[in-house]
């Protein structure tokens, strides 16, 4: 098992960064290698995915959400196995702390080769910074589920 924490600071309140990640659908936008993403239920999502060549379908289940705080989810079927948890800090009125937690069991000798290498890691890096842009440019969120799990 290996795991990632990264971390990037957005210019946005902790709401309007929360919101937005809780729009996976919208994930393809600013998540490399994620072809789309479908809600299932409030607390199910089915997730297509190809990296580096690979293609792979997953669902996974959201297993804590507390609005503006948290969001943790862990993978139930499919060809990916991981856990984490993304984290909200209020730094300011107007600037927030994401902070990513990951939990990753690589899959087949592609997976463990890359994540030797640091590609899993890397990734988790760009895709945050890729949310910050988004996030940024827009200044407000595509919508919101402000339920809890």
């Amino acid at each position: 098992m290996s795991k990632v924490e990264e971390s990037v600071e957005v210019e946005v309140p902790v709401r309007t960064a929360y919101d937005q990640w809780t729009q996976f659908e919208d994930f393809p936008q600013f998540m490399e290698g994620v072809e789309r993403i479908e809600q299932r239920t409030p607390t199910r999502t089915h997730w297509v995915t190809e990296i580096a060549g690979v293609k792979r379908e997953f669902d996974a289940e959201i297993t804590e959400q507390i609005p503006d705080e948290r969001v943790a989810w862990t993978t139930v079927e499919g060809e990916a196995k991981q856990a984490g948890v993304v984290t909200f800090h209020r730094l300011d009125d107007r600037r927030t702390k994401v902070m990513l937690q990951l939990d990753h069991d690589p899959q087949g000798i592609a997976d463990t080769v890359g994540d030797k290498m640091g590609f899993v890691k890397k990734q988790a890096k760009q895709d945050l910074s890729r949310f910050k842009s988004f996030i940024e440019s827009r200044g407000v969120e595509t919508g919101a589920w402000r339920g809890q799990v």
